[in-house]
């Protein structure tokens, strides 16, 4: 599940390291951040995808996110995944078996596994490095990879694709220590949407027979 969020958040933001630099992949995501900053609300459809080719796993499943400042809701309606938001609460709901666990923000030890706190997560290290700028699918987008400075988020590298055009991150790959290589490509982004905080909350009326399981 968190691996899930870290994915889909880079969908929606960028991130920028204090170690060292590369100067043009920099520069590039610095644009992307200030423009993510300006935006109110973000939601995205997106496809998430899990290969493992030792085991022999190629999976793909659609979802879509909605981030309101430090709220959001995920939903990956293919493997009865959602999980709620409101900034201080996470609620995290699997179909299989009709389950909702419920925790606090400040319980989860991993940051970055938070969609909406991962606009600052830049000021904890990574390391930048400019690859290329190349066509894909008829667009012009920055291809640009980070390296984490610790082993903290069990990743080795990100690679990102930012579409040149509206400095907007478009796909996101994560190579996991494990050996998982998780992919995000979007397929629709919006911008300032009116989202409901009612809309970050698990309602329980929607979800009848639920057991919820709080660990708060």
């Amino acid at each position: 599940m968190k691996v899930v969020l870290l994915a889909i958040s880079f969908l929606c933001v960028s991130l920028l390291g204090k170690a060292q630099q590369d100067t043009k992949a920099k520069e590039i995501l610095e644009k992307v951040s200030e423009n993510t900053r300006t935006f109110k609300s973000v939601s995205a459809d997106f496809t998430f995808a899990m290969e493992n080719k030792e085991m022999d796993i190629h999976e793909k499943n659609d979802g879509s996110i909605k981030i309101k400042g430090q709220k959001y809701a995920v939903s990956l309606p293919d493997v009865g995944i959602k999980v709620f938001s409101d900034g201080s609460t996470i609620w995290s709901y699997m179909k299989d078996g009709n389950q909702v666990t419920v925790s606090n923000i400040d319980d989860e030890s991993n940051e970055l596994m938070d969609p909406a706190s991962i606009f600052s997560i830049y000021e904890k290290g990574f390391q930048s490095k400019f690859i290329a700028e190349k066509n894909v699918g008829g667009k012009t987008v920055y291809e640009i990879e980070l390296y984490p400075d610790t082993n903290e988020y069990d990743v080795s590298k990100i690679s990102v694709e930012i579409n040149k055009s509206n400095m907007m991150i478009q796909s996101a790959k994560l190579y996991g220590n494990d050996g998982n290589i998780y992919g995000i490509d979007v397929k629709k982004m919006e911008t300032n949407n009116e989202f409901k905080d009612s809309e970050f909350v698990f309602n329980p009326s929607g979800f009848p027979d639920v057991e919820i399981i709080d660990l708060r």
